[in-house]
């Protein structure tokens, strides 16, 4: 039997999601780009580092649903959650400390190096993850986790990413790269000891097999969605080739074109293909679900792509050189994050008040305003302001799309159906990064007197994607249950 609630378990059953937080806050915009930048070059950094990111991201998809399918049915003796939390926290820790040491070496040694530690970091790190997730409805009553999951929020983005952008950026940007793994393994480690304390007992063993169908039909639909991924990446390719040809500014709007038009059909068809394996016939009784995700997906491969490479953007746009870039990175970064933090609430009453279709139109129309804002800053002072607005709409965008979501989808089976959208938020960094990457190295290989182009027209796909994401609502009916 577990102990009754006290103060301190609102910070014990929420804070490793901290030390996740600052996990993802420090390698993804910052640590990764880095290190594939000089093990790659200049010219092919955007290409590796997106191959690098589909991979990684369809490991963490898979291994987050196994290990919380698993942590379900354990039955140790330190509890149900807590030894998955344990071990996901240590392997992380040792994982960073090897990444660390990959970055003494070289070439596309050093980068394969990187690419397996990196893979084996999304192993450790959603074991952990996949138990956590469980903690809430594990241990809290349903009148109180509202206020849990209030906190779960604040603690899972303003905090990391002030955390990150007052010290572990500094640290990089100066050069400092162990001092900034360690601060890092030192918030896992103390994260990890704190949940530790949760008010968690053994659990008894039962005779109930685990069923093994939702996660064989997760790994369907991650194949059918990664198979869907690869073929625009292969489809860019060709656009490449053929574009190649032509004169310096027919290859970039081609090119871009031709992006464009494959981030969109990744997007369209890869959520088609997966609603239809995840929930089967039924798929076509709930056409507005599939809408929702394709609207949800084509917000977030905008807003995912721009973090993931807001480091190389910043580089060319501004000329930073190197780990320079980690600050001004981590800076607008802590912007982003503390105006998502201020209207996430307030887009929850608006759509209330104002309806969720509108409010998510509203959050798309504004990160799209800050994009062009971003694109067009003649210094950092606008990137900031640019900032903002697409933070202010990403807060507004969870609010409004989720309200959305579970307006639409058939309550007796909402769990089902709102699972499927955790794979909008991998295959959202997966279509940014992989499609996208090679774009920026293709334009910006091709126009040496203005470094960082193919950034600067890769954020304008990122920012055409937010639009795109309004036309997405016209497919969503609220009275279609």
């Amino acid at each position: 039997m577990n102990r009754s609630l006290r103060w301190y378990d609102y910070l014990t059953i929420n804070v490793y999601f901290l030390g996740l937080s600052t996990l993802s806050q420090t390698m993804t915009p910052l640590v990764v780009p880095l290190l594939v930048q000089n093990f790659v070059g200049e010219a092919q950094k955007g290409t590796y580092y997106g191959l690098l990111r589909l991979w990684s991201l369809m490991v963490a998809l898979l291994v987050q649903s196994l290990m919380g399918m698993i942590s379900d049915h354990s039955s140790l003796q330190l509890g149900r959650r807590r030894p998955f939390i344990l071990a996901g926290a240590l392997g992380a820790i040792v994982v960073v400390i090897l990444i660390g040491f990959s970055a003494n070496l070289e070439g596309m040694s050093g980068y394969w190096t990187l690419f397996a530690l990196i893979n084996l970091l999304m192993v450790a790190a959603n074991t952990g993850h996949g138990a956590q997730q469980g903690l809430i409805p594990d241990l809290v009553p349903e009148n109180k986790r509202g206020l849990f999951s209030g906190i779960k929020a604040i603690l899972e983005v303003p905090v990391p990413v002030i955390i990150v952008s007052l010290t572990i950026a500094k640290l990089i940007s100066s050069g400092k790269l162990w001092a900034g793994l360690f601060v890092l393994c030192g918030i896992l480690l103390i994260t990890m000891l704190l949940t530790m304390g949760v008010p968690e007992k053994q659990i008894e063993r039962t005779s109930k097999k685990m069923d093994w169908k939702p996660f064989l039909r997760l790994i369907m639909m991650t194949g059918v969605f990664t198979v869907v991924i690869l073929g625009m990446g292969q489809f860019v390719k060709l656009a490449q080739i053929i574009a190649m040809k032509l004169d310096g500014q027919s290859f970039i709007l081609i090119l871009a074109s031709c992006g464009l038009i494959a981030m969109t059909f990744a997007i369209v068809l890869g959520v088609w293909l997966s609603t239809r394996v995840g929930i089967g016939k039924s798929a076509q009784e709930h056409r507005s679900f599939t809408w929702w995700v394709i609207n949800r997906l084509s917000f977030l491969v905008g807003s995912t792509g721009m973090v993931s490479f807001i480091i190389y953007f910043l580089q060319g746009r501004f000329g930073f050189q190197g780990e320079e870039a980690a600050k001004p990175a981590a800076n607008l970064t802590m912007i982003v994050g503390l105006f998502i933090l201020l209207s996430a609430l307030p887009s929850g009453y608006l759509s209330d008040r104002f309806g969720r279709k509108p409010m998510v139109a509203l959050s798309s129309a504004l990160a799209a305003l800050g994009t062009l804002i971003l694109i067009l800053a003649p210094d950092m002072t606008f990137v900031s302001v640019g900032g903002s607005l697409i933070g202010l709409g990403t807060g507004f965008f969870y609010s409004a799309n989720w309200a959305l979501g579970t307006e639409i989808v058939p309550q007796t089976e909402a769990g089902r159906f709102l699972g499927i959208s955790n794979l909008a938020g991998a295959g959202a960094g997966a279509i940014s990064a992989y499609i996208g990457g090679p774009i920026a190295d293709s334009i910006t290989a091709l126009s040496p007197r203005t470094p960082g182009l193919g950034y600067l027209v890769l954020f304008i796909i990122y920012g055409l994607l937010f639009i795109i994401s309004i036309f997405a609502l016209h497919g969503i009916a609220l009275n279609e249950r």
